[in-house]
């Protein structure tokens, strides 16, 4: 059991002992039977912490039935369900997540929720990665800005990712007084790449 795991199921079992459900919530952490998880993600009325742990355990096991039931979660208001589906969605391997993710990071409606995404989209080092974090990043810069760890998340994820692409985005990021040391190190990892 991985330690994102752990926390899922320690947050979820507060949620369904809350609802009166702890009985649910232990067959579900104890199955194996991916058909079962799977008919939980569509079934109606299922609650909220029993479609995560379903769509987490098949999404990490590699299971794309889990897909949009992720996606879902890495836009939620919540910032620990968006952590746990941007974990397992890493582990997906679906070939459409990283349009997902950029989609969600460049929203500009949801930017208040794209700091799971950029950084899911900095881990997946995808070719839709960088332009989807420029775009975001290029929004962010305006002054007065209140989305600023979503700016960071930007700088940050185009420093690891080291495309020249981003250099001018990251020298304009320079004088920003919450941006500007992070941008230093992303312009130094282009200039030792």
């Amino acid at each position: 059991m991985d330690e994102e795991y752990r926390s899922l199921t320690d947050r979820l079992a507060d949620e369904a002992d809350a609802a009166g459900e702890p009985d649910a919530f232990r067959r579900m952490v104890a199955t194996d039977d991916d058909e079962e998880l799977a008919r939980i993600l569509v079934e109606r009325e299922r609650p909220l912490w029993a479609r995560e742990i379903a769509a987490f355990r098949l999404g990490c096991a590699g299971d794309r039935r889990a897909f949009e039931t992720l996606v879902l979660l890495l836009n939620h208001r919540d910032p620990e369900r968006c952590v746990c589906a941007a974990h397992a969605l890493a582990r997906l391997g679906d070939p459409r997540t990283p349009r997902a993710a950029a989609a969600l990071a460049t929203n500009s409606l949801r930017t208040a929720y794209a700091l799971h995404p950029v950084r899911l989209l900095t881990a997946l080092r995808a070719p839709e990665s960088v332009p989807a974090l420029m775009t975001t990043l290029e929004r962010l810069l305006a002054p007065g800005d209140p989305h600023w760890r979503v700016a960071l998340a930007c700088v940050e994820g185009l420093g690891q990712l080291a495309d020249e692409r981003a250099r001018p985005l990251l020298e304009a990021a320079l004088p920003d007084p919450r941006l500007g040391g992070a941008a230093r190190e992303a312009l130094d990892r282009l200039r030792a790449g």
